[in-house]
């Protein structure tokens, strides 16, 4: 029993350092953010971070990861409010760059981490979240007979490459107009349907 709460204790500490960490590094970013100033948020000692993360780094690496699962829940539940199977790999294209260029993400997702982590590990987290979903579907696709004979990991990898660049591209932005960006997802997208 006394485990249970130690455990319960450690997660909802772990839980209050990233709430507050994820809002320093989308004020601050990464290099700006402080330590110090995150744990005396949160009431604690950097000592006692330590316990839960080896650094900074670590701490916003799981933040960052967070986030990624939140674009993938997203992308995921939007493409789950579509019955045809082709919408759901265009909304939830479209879904995936709308997620990932919401200010209480960008700075995090499309700044700082490429920044922060190497390439593989940003690959390995992509592909626990928004890659697989979109090799799943496009599998899905191509199994219906909706997509042309095409490998399917190529073009997920080309997809993802273009949806990263689009998102980075919208950041920058003050606004965007969502039809727009529909219309140039669901004509790349149609090259590679069936009779499209």
């Amino acid at each position: 029993m006394m485990s249970n709460k130690k455990e319960t204790a450690s997660k909802q500490t772990v839980g209050q350092l990233m709430e507050v960490a994820r809002k320093h590094f989308i004020l601050y970013g990464y290099d700006k953010s402080s330590l110090e100033k995150i744990v005396a948020e949160v009431g604690m000692t950097r000592g006692a971070l330590y316990h839960h993360f080896k650094n900074k780094r670590a701490l916003f690496v799981a933040v960052l990861n967070e986030i990624q699962k939140e674009v993938g829940q997203a992308v995921e539940r939007e493409a789950d409010s579509h019955t045809d199977t082709w919408e759901q790999l265009l909304y939830g294209c479209l879904t995936f760059v709308e997620e990932a260029i919401k200010e209480d993400r960008k700075r995090i997702l499309l700044i700082d981490a490429v920044n922060v982590v190497d390439w593989k590990e940003w690959r390995e987290m992509d592909q626990a979240n928004s890659a697989t979903l979109l090799k799943e579907q496009l599998g899905l696709l191509k199994d219906e007979g909706k997509l042309i004979d095409i490998d399917i990991p190529v073009l997920a990898h080309l997809l993802s490459g273009a949806l990263n660049e689009l998102s980075l591209y919208l950041a920058e932005r003050e606004s965007y107009d969502r039809q727009s960006i529909y219309q140039v997802i669901a004509r790349l997208l149609g090259g590679f349907k069936v009779n499209g």
